[in-house]
Parts: structure tokens; C-alpha cells; sequence
């Protein structure tokens, strides 16, 4: 039996033990990455092939005449044609959860960041600052703590639930968000009220037709001049145009972002060629500690495994096209 991984450089740096998915399933034939063109021959013959963002579209799912099962190496699967898997009996399963503890201490890097100024005290120190300072703590920038504040979570899931679960130990006030345009549920609050009373919103809702540009101008106009505007999720939940000239007129105090519109970017991003001062970005890495890397390969290999011995497993689609 035949597995392929598809695009491993885009989960490992040689730091992953795969020794789990070589015990359920061998020989493993592991790419760096796979184009759209080098995919419909490199799966051809395999019965496992697993992709963390390497398109798995209907022509090289036609191709693969052996092919049983689908594992995407992410939470998302849009980048497979669960159609054309459905129509050829093939199951496709993602892996969940496995980033939580990652995503939530980057959520916490990102809101410390903003509020204890680190970025900007970091340079004064490297500029010679403190060498020159006065006094021995050089107050050139404000500082605020985090206990206190009114963090609002859009999203509440695993992720928001966790967020919700660090931030109430730093003595954080939270709002969870109802869906926008809904009547709020128990224990929920209507979403305007949390976009204006927060102190800090975070976003971690999934990216639907309904949740796309959830934040945009008007939302900007709701909050606090105060606030900040954390997203881990997906770049596409924030109207990009709206956030810059939110940030540059100084609507709120600032904003940290680890995804933006179109991972990797190009040269011409516009909110990497206008990033005003009062923004944080990171390359997507909220997920990518090694722990949580090992996790999302260990969890492949259970999903493998349990596909193979008829027992339950993170599946996306059945033959019959299905949702799970």
C-alpha cells in the first residue's frame, strides 16, 4: 500500500517524528511541495495521500484509480473536491483542535504586545534609548495591563472557549458574541454590544459567505477608540482598506494580525506595503509550534488507522457525498 504526503515542507522543518504514520501505513513517499501538475503523477497510484494546502482537484482525483482516502493535514478543506471524492467513493477527514494551545498563547503574544508596547521598546533599547535615558526606565511609550479590560470573542468554539478560559486568569471581563443580526443567546451578548464595549475583540469564527468582511468599516465605527482588533483565523474576515484607514486615522489604538488576503503574499499586498505603526503582523505562525505540528501528525495517523479498521475518525464526506 502506497501513501503519499504531498506537501511536507509545509508542516515540518525536519523537527517532526513520523514514526506514527510509518507504523500504520508504509512505504510513505514524502514531498517538499507538489504543484498542480506534479500532483495528478505523484498520486496516480497511491491509496493515502494526505495535503496540508496542495489542491486536490477532480482531474487528479479522477487519475488516482486507487485511491481510498483523502487526509488534509489542516482543520480547513477547501482545497479538495469533495465532490468528485464523493462520486469516487473516496473519504476525505481533516485533523481538529491539534493548534489550540499554540493559536491561544499567540492570541496573548499578540494583545501583549500592543498593550506593554514590546516592538516599540525593543528598538529603543537597540537605537541606544535606555543607554541615554535619564532616568533607569525610559517611559517614552504607555503601558497598560491586560487585567481589567473587556476582551470580546467572535467565535466561540474550541479555540474561543480556550481564549475565554487564559483571559479570565489574566482578570479580563469577557463578552462572547452572538452571530451577527441574532437574537442573542444565554450567555451570549448581541454582537454590536460586543464590538462596542470591547476593549479587545479576537476573531475566531470560521470563513463562510456569512463571516466574510465581518468586520469592516461599520464595525469600526461601533468601537472604542480605544480598542484593539486581534484575528488568528482568516485574513478575509476583516476589510482590509477599512483596517488601514482605521489604524492610520487612529479610529482605535491598534490592531495584530496573523493572516491577511492571500497566503503567501505578493509584493504588492497592500497591507504589507501600508503597515501604519499601530499594527502587528505575523506570518500565519499562531498554529506552528512543534508541539502542535506533532499533534496534527499524530492525529493523521489515527485518522488512517481508524479509516482502515472501520472505526470512527475526523471524516468530511462519504461516498454518498454526506456531510459530517
Amino acid at each position: 500500500m502506497r501513501a503519499v504526503f504531498l506537501d511536507f515542507g509545509s508542516v515540518s522543518r525536519e523537527d517532526l517524528d513520523c514514526a506514527a504514520l510509518n507504523q500504520v501505513i508504509s512505504p510513505w513517499q514524502y514531498y517538499y511541495d507538489s504543484s498542480d501538475q506534479e500532483i495528478v503523477q505523484r498520486i496516480c497510484d497511491a491509496e493515502i495521500v494526505v495535503s496540508n494546502k496542495a489542491s486536490l482537484a477532480r482531474p487528479a482525483i479522477e487519475a488516482a484509480v486507487r485511491l481510498k482516502l483523502i487526509c488534509v493535514a489542516a482543520t480547513g478543506y477547501n482545497n479538495v473536491d469533495l465532490v468528485a471524492a464523493a462520486e469516487h467513493g473516496i473519504a476525505v477527514c481533516n485533523v481538529r483542535d491539534y493548534a489550540t494551545p499554540s493559536v491561544v498563547q499567540h492570541v496573548f503574544l499578540l494583545m501583549l504586545s500592543l498593550v506593554r508596547r514590546f516592538i516599540d521598546y525593543h528598538e529603543l533599547v537597540s537605537r541606544g534609548g535606555w543607554q541615554s535615558s535619564q532616568f533607569f526606565c525610559p517611559m517614552d511609550f504607555p503601558i497598560q495591563e491586560l487585567s481589567g479590560k473587556t476582551l470580546g470573542i467572535v467565535g466561540y468554539g474550541v479555540l474561543g472557549k480556550a481564549v475565554a478560559q487564559v483571559a479570565q486568569a489574566f482578570g479580563m471581563n469577557v463578552l462572547i458574541a452572538e452571530h451577527k443580526d441574532k437574537t442573542p443567546r444565554l450567555g451570549r451578548v448581541a454582537f454590536d454590544e460586543v464590538i462596542g464595549r470591547s476593549d479587545f475583540i479576537t476573531l475566531h469564527c470560521p470563513l463562510s459567505p456569512d463571516t466574510q468582511y465581518l468586520i469592516g468599516q461599520r464595525e469600526f465605527a461601533l468601537m472604542k477608540a480605544s480598542a484593539y482588533l486581534i484575528n488568528t483565523a482568516r485574513g478575509e474576515l476583516i476589510n482590509e482598506i477599512d483596517l488601514l484607514q482605521c489604524l492610520s486615522s487612529k479610529r482605535i489604538a491598534g490592531a495584530a494580525i496573523d493572516v491577511i488576503q492571500g497566503e503567501p503574499p505578493n509584493q504588492d499586498s497592500l497591507i504589507l506595503r501600508h503597515q501604519p505603526n499601530n499594527l502587528i503582523i505575523t506570518p500565519h505562525i499562531a498554529w506552528a509550534s512543534q508541539e502542535s505540528r506533532q499533534r496534527l501528525i499524530n492525529q493523521l495517523a489515527d485518522n488512517i488507522r481508524n479509516f482502515f479498521q472501520h472505526k470512527p475518525f475526523s471524516q468530511i464526506t462519504d461516498a454518498l457525498g454526506k456531510s459530517h
